[in-house]
């Protein structure tokens, strides 16, 4: 059974998309680890109907403790957004409620009631500063069950960069074959040669369409020794902001920013990749990062052959997707 005093009602606030995701990913498990049978049920905000929620929150046939993870609640309709507030509000001992909202002004009032109702909160506020990615790369390895140093953490950001989930993918790598001590050594051993060259920059050129460029900068990362499952993570990453930016149509990329959750450059940059990609192309190419990602994990027997094919199947999606 779940523990008395887990908490019922989480709130995950803030522009950040990966530490949103982080929260609620841990929340799950934290209720699991609690109670295994818990049931657990998502649902997005945007678009759906209350009376969706309201079956969802309804009484388990079997008696099961629930879990309902709502997301974007900074989408949610007025009516959609009382209902969440009145669940939050009802503190059913059988329900564990978490919920995402992406910060800003759009359903404030909705993050205000909840706040007053005593819904836990967990900062996912954008981290803009390089202190705050240095304290983040530090409780990475204590996370992974290992520590960096200072002068470790600076260099993993300097050639890492800034995006905190291919930080996190590459700092939980290293705890792994450092043996839990990261030094700089270990670092550059990691990382040698151009820094930019990461997964990030593999991504940017498949996105764009550009096969031999890509190919190139795949191979010189992998011949460098940069983890497959960072460029993986990249890939991933890349196709699902594109989806996303794609999604809303085009627009100024400072209000797409805000809208989204995501940085202006961001955006920006999705927007020139998204030239030439059509909606039955994005579907494929989520496909493609899917597998990619399982087969870099251990699915497949050489992930160094995997990320050359999903590259060049992600080109192949894009120039099929293509305006003639």
């Amino acid at each position: 059974m779940v523990a008395e005093d887990f908490v019922r009602a989480h709130l995950a606030l803030g522009e950040d998309e990966f530490l949103r995701a982080r929260s609620c990913a841990d929340i799950v498990a934290a209720a699991r680890q609690a109670d295994s049978t818990i049931d657990v049920q998502e649902i997005n905000a945007a678009g759906s109907d209350p009376g969706q929620l309201a079956e969802m929150l309804g009484l388990s046939l079997f008696a099961e403790r629930r879990l309902i993870l709502v997301e974007g609640t900074h989408e949610a309709s007025k009516d959609f957004a009382e209902a969440i507030a009145q669940a939050v509000e009802a503190r059913d001992r059988d329900l564990v409620l978490v919920l995402t909202h992406s910060g800003g002004l759009r359903n404030k009032a909705l993050v205000d009631r909840l706040k007053k109702a005593g819904i836990t909160v967990h900062d996912c506020a954008k981290l803009r500063w390089p202190e705050d990615r240095l304290r983040f790369i530090r409780r990475e390895a204590e996370r992974a069950g290992g520590s960096i140093s200072a002068a470790a953490a600076e260099a993993m950001l300097d050639a890492v960069g800034n995006d905190l989930r291919e930080l996190s993918a590459a700092t939980g790598q290293l705890v792994f074959d450092a043996g839990g001590q990261i030094d700089v050594d270990d670092v550059v051993r990691y990382h040698r040669g151009r820094p930019e060259m990461t997964g990030f920059s593999v991504a940017d050129r498949t996105l764009a369409g550009n096969l031999p460029a890509a190919l190139e900068a795949l191979r010189w990362a992998l011949d460098q020794g940069v983890a497959a499952v960072l460029i993986a993570d990249a890939l991933a990453s890349g196709v699902r902001t594109l989806a996303r930016v794609l999604s809303v149509g085009r627009g100024d990329p400072y209000d797409l920013a805000r809208t989204l959750g995501l940085s202006p450059g961001i955006v920006k940059r999705a927007q020139q990749q998204a030239r030439g990609w059509r909606v039955t192309g994005v579907h494929e190419a989520l496909q493609i990062v899917a597998a990619v990602n399982a087969d870099v994990k251990g699915a497949a027997a050489s992930a160094d052959y995997s990320l050359e094919s999903a590259v060049r199947q992600l080109v192949v999606a894009k120039q099929g997707g293509a305006v003639s």
